[in-house]
């Protein structure tokens, strides 16, 4: 018993029986539309990975303890109330420790489904190397984290704002594979293509073998699967990289530096998209969602240590 993991009995016994479970993030709840609508996206996407044959997992911090799946009063309870802040893995003892309430991110919830014994985690786009990074940088703690943790990672790639060819270097080098689903260039969260090349894989069971033998003769890293959004759901990558860079320039007049640089793009994204950028989102949730449960299913028919 792990006297931080306080684990729903349909979790704990899904693991204990070797079924599939998805993990998923609570900053998206904190972070997405206004109160009620975050609580309903968050059920949402749980809905989309039980429908695909997997147990879903909502992760985050109550009480001092992690809660590997949120019923729907804690879900409510992130979604209601105000200042929750998110939590890293950098943050994770302070947060415990504090005994309130955390949202975890990425990295944040990679380290309690690893710990509860979860294999597949689900989120719409990793943080990577941001733009400029030469000057700032500016490196999400995501990357680091997936060096130490045995876990897939079903995402839409990475984020727009960021510099994916150097995220992508940054993988390489830490031993860190990606995967596409079905595309042969990672994707953009909400844009399907860019000029980075990822290994191709059109087979989920294809993908669960590669992932195993990844792990049995590369150790503790975790594995990115990627799948594109939908096409019907998508936004123009050329409309996004021009946005951005005219948004850079801005960003210089401005005197916008470091840290700051990020969130200055994506309130410039946003504008630019007039909230195509937040439908796109939400359809980006909903579809890595499905693919990890999917995904999950053939990872549990896998052999394999878990």
């Amino acid at each position: 018993m792990d006297p931080l993991l306080a684990v729903s009995e349909e979790v704990r016994t899904a693991v204990a029986e070797r079924r599939p479970v998805v993990a998923l993030e609570s900053s998206l709840i904190v972070n997405g539309p206004a109160y009620p609508a975050n609580a309903e996206l968050s059920l949402d996407i749980e809905k989309a990975v039980r429908d695909r044959g997997a147990v879903p997992a909502t992760i985050g911090i109550a009480d001092g303890e992690f809660v590997v799946g949120m019923d729907a009063d804690l879900i409510d309870r992130f979604a209601s109330a105000k200042s929750i802040p998110k939590v890293s893995a950098r943050d994770l003892g302070t947060v415990l420790a504090g005994g309130g309430l955390g949202a975890t991110t990425v990295a944040g919830t990679v380290v309690p489904a690893v710990r509860a014994g979860i294999a597949v985690f689900s989120t719409a786009g990793i943080g990577g190397v941001h733009r400029r990074a030469q000057e700032t940088f500016d490196v999400s703690a995501d990357l680091q984290q997936f060096t130490r943790s045995r876990i897939t990672v079903v995402c839409a790639g990475a984020k727009s704002i960021l510099d994916l060819r150097l995220t992508a270097e940054y993988l390489e080098t830490a031993g860190v594979p990606v995967l596409g689903y079905r595309t042969d260039t990672l994707p953009a969260f909400y844009v399907r293509e860019s000029e980075v090349p990822v290994s191709r894989v059109d087979n989920l069971t294809v993908a669960a073998r590669a992932t195993r033998l990844h792990w049995e003769v590369n150790g503790d890293r975790s594995v990115l699967l990627t799948a594109p959004i939908d096409e019907q759901d998508a936004l123009d990558g050329d409309e996004i990289e021009r946005a951005i860079q005219a948004a850079l320039v801005e960003a210089d007049r401005a005197g916008v530096r470091g840290n700051a640089i990020s969130p200055f793009l994506m309130r410039a994204l946003t504008e630019v998209t007039a909230g195509r950028s937040a439908a796109a989102t939400r359809a980006v949730l909903l579809s890595t969602a499905r693919v990890a449960g999917e995904f999950a299913v053939a990872l549990a028919a896998t052999p394999g240590e878990r």
